[in-house]
């Protein structure tokens, strides 16, 4: 916890960001019947049944200090999966930074291990080589800031049925162009000395 609230401390340096990772599992719902169109004076009325179209995984990366986020969306959220994000994210995303900072939890899946069994030797540690990688404390996944970006994520896109990936994508990338547009950031105040006092159960008795 105490490293991972450092790493929030540390002042702007877009030459080594702090970028926040996490993804969150989707269901993909259809209509089961064709909703009643709003009208004046009237709510439009879905029906509560619904059909099953599948799931998908919505992956995340965001700089709290930047103001910028990225959405993917995948059909899995495999070793493969995270890798190519990762990859995509410092190539494309961040070319020209030293060092990526990362912030993300301990799911299986997100292991530097990951890249090697995506790509050849050389190049999963050429990418390997631009991070460095700080991981929340089990069941301490609040403390990735990338969750809040998920939660506002939900309520201001989708809270609504999505029957498939494609009109998913589309409307993640309206959203995080038009978030990215307003430089939306996220500014934490959880500070270590903060935590010391009202977790400090959490810390080992010295007797």
């Amino acid at each position: 916890m105490e490293d991972v609230l450092d790493v929030y401390e540390l002042p702007y340096n877009p030459l080594k960001p702090v970028v926040c990772m996490d993804e969150k599992p989707y269901q993909l719902l259809g209509e089961s019947r064709e909703p009643l169109p709003m009208r004046k004076g009237s709510d439009q009325k879905i029906d509560s049944e619904y059909v099953r179209k599948g799931t998908c995984s919505i992956f995340v990366f965001t700089e709290p200090l930047g103001g910028v986020r990225h959405l993917d969306v995948r059909n899995r959220r495999t070793s493969i999966d995270w890798a190519e994000e990762i990859k995509c994210m410092v190539d494309v995303h961040y070319p020209d930074a030293e060092k990526i900072i990362l912030v993300m939890d301990n799911l299986n899946t997100h292991k530097i291990s990951s890249l090697y069994k995506a790509f050849p030797p050389a190049e999963a540690r050429r990418i390997a080589k631009r991070l460095e990688v700080h991981y929340t404390p089990k069941h301490g996944s609040w403390l990735n800031i990338a969750e809040i970006e998920l939660n506002v994520m939900t309520r201001q896109c989708l809270k609504r049925r999505i029957d498939d990936i494609e009109t998913l994508r589309s409307e993640l990338s309206s959203w995080e162009a038009e978030r990215n547009s307003n430089s939306a950031g996220v500014e934490w105040r959880f500070i270590n000395s903060q935590a010391r006092i009202k977790l400090v159960s959490l810390y080992p008795k010295i007797d």
